[in-house]
């Protein structure tokens, strides 16, 4: 391994850091350590085809931070690695997977000077009746729904009581789908498990609504494609005089019933929607409505502009999900 200049990339094999892994590669960059655990072919799929210079299991990786045996002169450190599984229901492994190593890396980032850059959540924000603001300020006022998006919860609030907001940049990511995502289980996205209900049985499940405000298949969410989310990282990586936690989201809620017109209309068949009843399990944990506020993004000089779901869709059912679960 080299002794320096290294790009590290935790999850890398994962959803969202292996397709930033193919960005970085596409940008040049190609001396990236990839931080994982492999723990499924689907997974080690994501790595195909692409370039780093060498990887390391997670468990593995922190032993050496904690020890002070790795190299500290680095060019960036991405921690996208973590457990996103919004139904996991040990606290403990969450504490220490997503806060305890999220902050051990980051006081080690920090005091070695290296960009950190880190995934936050839009779990973090709950059921939204206090809003999807991503100012500071309105950090500690957040309510997750579940242990998942309160162990990214304390990680901001670290930040925050350590006055780290203006030193590190965090990514609070909405609905994010597009390939790579196939090894995630029940936590893939909705395009994929609509699409495979399609071919086996021509429809479309979604959950009915609970809320008189909201019809079935009304429920709305700010449904994010992986290519907008990576090039949003990108644009943070090239200006590194930008810090602090933002939105990563269209700032435009859609239905999931436009998201399933939406497959359907990718693959040219009229649609045709059932709509199912909500496990108990996740009832009272549903958020209804989500929609980044995009503000402070735009007032740090960001003004990317974010592809409709429509085009989304099309090219994530067209382009990969049409030609074999293809791999970004």
């Amino acid at each position: 391994m080299p002794k320096d200049d290294l790009v590290i990339l935790t999850g890398g094999a994962g959803f969202i850091g292996s397709c930033f892994l193919e960005q970085l590669n596409s940008d040049g960059e190609k001396n990236i350590l990839v931080v994982d655990h492999l723990d499924s072919d689907l997974k080690k799929k994501n790595l195909d085809n692409k370039s780093f210079t060498d990887y390391l299991d997670k468990a593995d990786f922190i032993k050496k931070i904690k020890k002070g045996s790795f190299f500290k002169k680095n060019k960036a450190v991405f921690h996208i690695g973590a457990c996103s599984s919004t139904t996991e229901t040990d606290a403990s492994y969450l504490e220490s997977n997503n806060y305890e190593y999220s902050r051990i890396l980051a006081q080690w980032a920090l005091a070695a000077h290296i960009p950190f850059y880190y995934a936050s959540s839009a779990a973090t924000y709950g059921d939204g009746s206090r809003g999807y603001s991503d100012e500071d300020a309105a950090i500690p006022g957040h309510a997750p729904l579940n242990l998942y998006g309160q162990s990214k919860q304390k990680f901001d609030l670290w930040l925050l009581n350590h006055k780290l907001t203006n030193k590190v940049v965090g990514f609070k990511y909405f609905n994010v789908f597009g390939p790579n995502e196939y090894h995630k289980g029940d936590m893939r996205s909705l395009v994929v498990k609509a699409y495979q209900q399609i071919k086996k049985d021509g429809k479309i499940r979604l959950f009915r609504s609970y809320k008189l405000a909201y019809k079935d298949g009304e429920q709305k969410r700010d449904f994010v494609y992986i290519k907008d989310a990576i090039n949003l990282m990108s644009g943070f990586y090239n200006a590194q005089n930008i810090k602090g936690i933002y939105n990563v989201g269209t700032g435009q809620a859609r239905s999931w019933n436009d998201l399933a017109r939406a497959i359907f209309s990718a693959l040219g068949i009229p649609p045709k929607i059932e709509y199912i009843e909500m496990p108990e399990a996740i009832k009272d944990k549903y958020q209804y409505f989500t929609q980044a506020e995009l503000g402070k993004l735009r007032r740090v000089g960001i003004d990317y502009a974010f592809g409709s779901l429509e085009d989304g869709v099309g090219d994530y059912v067209k382009n990969y999900l049409e030609k074999g679960f293809v791999c970004l």
